[in-house]
């Protein structure tokens, strides 16, 4: 019997570790992650109504703006309960500008379903957020969505996935039907059909069709062989009785799923309901629980220190998300180790204060339910912390523990923005203020040449995003600057034996420090180095320390348009000191200073973000698209066709993207669409980033 949502949110949250699984979905935009979602939190009776992406009726994209935008902005977390296991699992965005989003949650997580368009195949977001879970050692599952459109093929997703994220695809479905058609799946572990008859609520599982049987055989016997080339266990079975029973496969797909060796590959359509319960099997049976993941690390008093998934350990916890709501400030936990309860008071080791936890809530996206405590191996929400930002690390007062922090890419894109009305400049203000302490990718600053506020994030639509927030929840009118670009500044040619004296007689003490530096290109166009080539101890070593501290100090602005350089190498060659007035800070200011002047006399570039884009469009349109790519400085680096439509991709610079969704939709009436994602800088064009940093004309924030 399916139950209501708010009964499944009172799950006992003392639930045994072995039976936790905390896992998030991943996917492209588009590929169907929400609606897999939504017909997980179905199928396990947690909601008794499907939710729909296109009606804007799903638990999970609950926000405004997702609903009107029909895509997921905002990871969101739900908890459900299948096979007397209870599931945790975060909904992550799909949308290259909200790769933040995704970073966070793949930092607190113990597995994930990476789901892939059956037409489409691995996109270049599937792609991002593959490599996102890689670094982060994230065991995952795949499952191959829309089995049921027109050009699905589950051999050609699966070969894309072989090609272009390169682990052994292990497949253990075969589809039965193909496009419309599509009604079930073979299992191939336990060689059984299951299949969902159209208007069936519940799977039916029946002998493998007799048409496909003999395909079925042939694919286990290729399942088989491709266990048993990565597993002991399974080779040793194969290669004495040849073949490899139910248990054994089981086995060893889940040691290698956990391994990372190989990705177990399922197959269904979300849309119509059909794969899920396999999919929720497989969840159960290869993803890890907290208990098999290695303990989290972390630093106590700059020593290394584990601490085990154990209820009885001291508390350690990361908080993931913060978001304001009408019931207050939530931050979300991911609890390592030890507990708490509510009223208990933790330490924030990054704040370094103490915090009372005033209420914890067990979250089903933006409905909570209270609960009495949260233990190890949990995802939770808590109210009553004032000071925690992402990434903070909340720990026992008398066990302090600093976890590291999820990474934080460098926002790319900016726009200067300003309250309509003067009076309400203190009330942008602010909102600001906890726009950023939400999202640490979207970072605030204040010009300080124009005075502008200026509002800096991942891209065009996350910032466009962030705006829309600050007008819907504190009802303020916002004007805001055509998006500017974060533009790089490199060396082309260097300069050797640049010497530069910093001498200052005020009275008193002194300063002086000579240095002798050498400046040169790195060969990556990123980066910063700096080495000491002084011999005889003319420049003592705590100077030279200075002097790196002042190079550094000077990258912030180069010489040809006030921006961040990079991508050099400073050696210090010579120098002097005066027994009287060298010190640490004559010394970073010689370093400051003389870098500062010998980056005027080098040869330098200025460098641009650019994108690597991928367009797909109706193939009457390519040479439309191919234009208007090469007009905005586009280079082409591949073109393919695939179910009818074109796919262009190509390297184009950020800066000459704005507005580009627009004129796409028009060239195309609005069959073609885009994603994009960041690759780096490269050399831009003379007369490009001129006047960066003076101020933008203001247009009014609209939906």
């Amino acid at each position: 019997m399916r139950t209501n949502l708010n009964a499944n949110l009172n799950t006992n949250i003392n639930t045994p570790l072995a039976v936790v699984r905390n896992l998030g979905i991943l996917a492209h935009v588009d590929a169907g992650k929400t609606t897999v979602t939504e017909r997980i939190l179905y199928a396990t009776g947690t909601t008794h109504k499907r939710g729909e992406v296109h009606d804007g009726t799903t638990i999970t994209d609950f926000d405004p703006q997702e609903r009107d935008r029909g895509i997921t902005i905002f990871a969101a977390a739900v908890s459900c309960t299948w096979d007397g296991h209870r599931i945790n699992l975060i909904d992550t965005p799909g949308h290259v500008d909200f790769a933040d989003e995704v970073e966070r949650s793949l930092r607190v997580l113990d597995g994930a379903v990476a789901v892939f368009d059956a037409v489409a195949g691995v996109e270049p977001q599937s792609e991002s957020v593959w490599r996102q879970a890689d670094r982060h050692g994230v065991p995952r599952i795949a499952f191959v969505n829309k089995l049921d459109r027109a050009g699905a093929d589950l051999d050609t997703a699966v070969a894309s996935i072989r090609e272009r994220l390169h682990p052994a695809p292990l497949v253990v479905q075969l589809p039965i039907g193909a496009e419309d058609g599509f009604r079930g799946v073979v299992d191939l572990v336990r060689m059984r059909a299951l299949v969902w008859a159209d208007g069936a609520e519940a799977v039916v599982e029946e002998p493998v069709p007799h048409d496909i049987r003999e395909e079925a055989q042939r694919r286990r016997r290729l399942l088989e062989e491709a266990v048993a080339e990565l597993h002991a266990g399974a080779l040793e079975e194969f290669c004495a009785r040849s073949t490899v029973t139910p248990q054994t496969l089981v086995t060893a797909l889940r040691d290698l799923t956990r391994t990372g060796d190989g990705v177990v590959v399922l197959c269904g359509s979300a849309y119509r309901n059909r794969g899920i319960e396999p999919l929720l099997d497989a969840v159960v049976a290869y993803l890890p629980s907290p208990l098999d993941v290695p303990a989290v690390r972390g630093l106590r008093d700059d020593v290394d220190e584990e601490r085990p998934a154990d209820p009885q350990a001291p508390f350690a916890a990361l908080a993931f998300k913060v978001s304001a709501t009408a019931t207050g400030r939530l931050t979300y936990l991911r609890v390592y180790s030890g507990m708490i309860e509510k009223g208990d008071t933790v330490y924030d080791a990054g704040a370094r204060r103490t915090e009372r936890i005033g209420r914890i809530l067990r979250v089903q996206a933006d409905r909570h339910a209270q609960v009495d405590r949260a233990v190890a191996g949990d995802i939770v929400a808590v109210v009553g912390l004032k000071s925690t930002r992402p990434g903070s690390t909340l720990c026992a007062p008398d066990a302090p523990l600093v976890l590291e922090p999820p990474g934080v890419a460098d926002p790319v894109v900016s726009v200067a923005a300003e309250a309509r009305r003067s009076t309400d400049t203190d009330r942008l203000a602010s909102a600001l203020g906890r726009l950023a302490e939400e999202d640490p990718s979207l970072v605030v600053r204040t010009d300080a040449e124009t005075g502008q506020t200026v509002l800096s994030g991942m891209g065009e639509l996350h910032l466009e995003v962030a705006v829309e927030k600050i007008r819907r929840d504190s009802g303020l009118e916002v004007n805001v600057g055509r998006p500017r670009v974060s533009y790089r500044e490199t060396v082309g040619r260097g300069v050797s034996g640049y010497v530069f004296r910093h001498v200052k007689q005020d009275g008193g003490a002194g300063q002086f420090a000579h240095v002798v530096l050498d400046v040169e290109p790195l060969e990556t166009e990123s980066g910063f180095e700096f080495r000491s080539a002084v011999v005889g101890g003319r420049v003592p070593q705590e100077y030279v320390r200075a002097v790196e501290a002042g190079c550094r100090d000077a990258l912030a602005e180069g010489p040809l348009g006030g921006h961040p350089v990079t991508g050099l190498r400073v050696t210090l060659t010579d120098g002097a000191t005066h027994v009287k007035d060298s010190s640490d800070t004559a010394f970073r200011t010689a370093g400051r200073l003389g870098l500062r002047d010998a980056l005027r006399t080098c040869a330098m570039v200025l460098l641009e973000p650019v994108v690597e884009v991928t367009v797909t469009v109706p193939e009457d349109a390519v040479g439309g698209v191919l234009g208007d790519l090469a007009a905005r400085r586009g280079r082409v680096t591949g073109s393919t066709t695939r179910a009818g439509a074109a796919i262009v991709t190509a390297t184009v610079p950020l800066a000459e993207l704005f507005g580009y969704a627009t004129r796409l939709r028009s060239r195309t009436q609005g069959r073609g669409s885009f994603t994009s994602r960041p690759t780096g800088y490269a050399p831009a064009p003379a007369g490009a980033g001129a006047g960066a940093g003076a101020a933008a004309p203001m247009t009014t924030a609209t939906r």
